[in-house]
């Protein structure tokens, strides 16, 4: 390939709109451009890259036996309501009408889809089967961020397991996360394993693979100690002892005049935040619910929404809660509170001598015993794990985490066959439900998170597994005769070799063909110049270490060829 015919449109400059440093790399390397927010246009550089990514990941779906579909990227809504996800998806679900007035949705996942095609399996001695594809996916993000981090268009790995019991499933849960191990370590992702949530897509466990990024959503605990590492979202620690007082024979009230928070409570009462009982309200599933933690705790809603199974959940409003506790937030509390569902969390169970608040407007209540006072309908571990907390496993301090999710495996268990009617004889000629798994990882993330972990102040650094060429041949002085033609010779006789080399025949000066090499983060650099040539060599730069040596240009090609193969082994 000649850069002279190729579309490279570098930038100078970085983009003013551009905060990670994905995004501002892929812009000034010309590898993306955008179209919309959430939307960009791949260009050569990027489809090349993409491409290795993706068969990277099919080498090893291949490696585990897993089959390659392709499905369609729109799915009609009945499909959806059959297992109960055409309302819980809710505006992040593009949604059209055919001519017809039928309701379209532009797929965010295909669990429905492969769904469907599994119940065309009869037999148990079909199975295990393990399907996946390369398809785009659609999500209608509020704020699509960070650039092929976080968008509303991207390409999807998707595979799904279908087993006749649950050793089955664990057993390919756990061929998928040895495949994915190796996806990333070839990529050149430091991904870290993680215990997560399953959100709407259901199922007994799943695990993320976080890649470590300043510039990521999402948090991860770990303990560098005895290696355990979770989602903030699933995420749990050890807590103190706590020494609580006998407390009063009963809650006693008193007047708090002007106590809106935690702070104001323990600041003006010697009530510090570990004797509060906070009282949060949220609507789950349009019920007005009472949520309690300990005040110095902070609420992860995807534990409660986890805890509770509710499909949709949010803040209860002020006037909603008035109406149904008298108050308004500040002053709430769940002492004499029925009829309505009351969920602790398991950092409650015990205490006495508590303050909390008593549903009456700058009044709180002092001696709560929560066993005696409190009747929680449901106890569950509600609380946000933080850093300095003891590890659950090993007991020493924990670390809290910026990530980037790349990848993401689960049990989805029986949800979507008992939904679709997933069913096979088994070896007695019974009906028996199919178990489920499915495993996804996002190409273009998988792309920005390689240049989150491989760039400098100079460009992107990447990869030889995909790189979209592994050698750059620049010729120094392209309006020389004989320069020219011995950089022609270098390439022609680098891709004879099976070499992926561009060649940068641009009547440009040398510098600024460096820095575009540079940028644009091809592994090796081979200049050919004046005086190179006048000794009879040329130069071999190496894009990570900057270093750069002279071999002989009857060398170069072998010198290359050992070097690729040495540094793919």
């Amino acid at each position: 390939m000649r850069w002279s015919q190729m579309h490279i449109p570098t930038l100078r400059t970085d983009p003013a709109d551009a905060d990670a440093p994905s995004h501002r790399l892929l812009l000034r390397a010309g590898y993306v451009r955008r179209l919309m927010a959430g939307h960009y246009s791949l260009l050569p550089l990027a489809v090349r890259v993409r491409a290795k990514v993706i068969e990277v990941i099919r080498q090893e779906m291949t490696r585990i036996g897993a089959q390659e579909f392709l499905l369609p990227a729109m799915h009609p809504r009945e499909l959806w309501e059959r297992t109960g996800r055409w309302e819980v998806m809710g505006e992040e679900m593009f949604r059209l009408k055919d001519r017809k007035g039928s309701d379209i949705a532009l797929g965010m996942t295909h669990e429905e889809v492969f769904g469907t095609l599994a119940t065309e399996l009869n037999s148990y001695k079909q199975l295990p089967q393990m399907w996946y594809q390369f398809q785009t996916k659609f999500r209608d993000e509020p704020r699509p961020k960070a650039g092929l981090m976080r968008t509303r268009e991207f390409t999807m790995k998707d595979s799904y397991s279908f087993d006749l019991a649950a050793e089955g499933l664990d057993a390919a849960f756990d061929l998928n996360h040895d495949a994915y191990v190796r996806v990333f370590e070839r990529l050149g992702i430091p991904a870290i394993p993680v215990e997560a949530s399953s959100g709407s897509m259901g199922g007994s466990a799943s695990t993320e693979f976080m890649c470590p990024a300043d510039v990521g959503e999402d948090l991860v605990v770990h303990c560098p100690s005895c290696g355990y590492a979770a989602n903030i979202e699933k995420a749990t620690s050890q807590l103190a002892e706590v020494a609580d007082g006998p407390g009063l024979d009963g809650p006693e009230r008193f007047d708090t005049p002007g106590v809106r928070t935690i702070e104001d409570l323990a600041d003006g009462f010697d009530a510090p935040g570990e004797r509060q009982v906070k009282t949060l309200v949220h609507v789950l599933d349009d019920v007005l619910t009472l949520v309690l933690l300990r005040g110095d705790h902070p609420l992860n809603e995807q534990k409660l929404a986890d805890a509770t199974g509710a499909r949709t959940l949010r803040p209860a409003l002020p006037e909603e809660i008035r109406q149904a506790l008298g108050a308004l937030p500040g002053s709430l509390g769940a002492v004499g509170v029925t009829g309505l569902p009351v969920i602790a969390d398991h950092a409650l169970r015990g205490r006495r001598d508590m303050f909390t608040g008593a549903n009456t407007d700058g009044v709180h209540l002092r001696g709560v015993d929560v066993d005696r006072d409190i009747a929680p309908t449901a106890w569950a571990d509600l609380r946000e794990a933080v850093a300095g907390e003891p590890c659950v496993r090993c007991g020493q301090p924990l670390e809290v985490q910026r990530t980037v999710e790349v990848g993401h495996i689960f049990k989805l268990g029986y949800k979507y066959a008992d939904a679709l009617g997933i069913e096979v004889l088994d070896a007695n000629g019974e009906r028996a439900r199919v178990i489920m798994g499915c495993y996804g990882i996002g190409v273009e993330r998988a792309m920005a998170a390689i240049i989150e972990c491989h760039h400098d102040d100079r460009g992107i650094i990447w990869p030889l597994s995909v790189a979209p060429f592994h050698v750059a041949v620049v010729v120094a002085q392209s309006d020389d005769a004989d320069t020219a033609k011995a950089g022609e010779d270098l390439y022609a006789r680098l891709t004879a070799a099976g070499v992926e080399t561009i060649i940068d025949d641009r009547l440009e000066r040398a510098g600024v063909k460096f820095r575009d090499a540079e940028l644009v983060g091809i592994p090796l650099r081979v200049t050919v110049g004046k005086r190179g040539l006048a000794e009879g060599t040329a130069e071999l730069t190496t894009r990570e270490t900057g270093e750069t040596v002279k071999i002989a240009v009857t060398d170069m090609v072998d010198h290359v060829v050992k070097l690729l193969k040495h540094a793919d082994a």
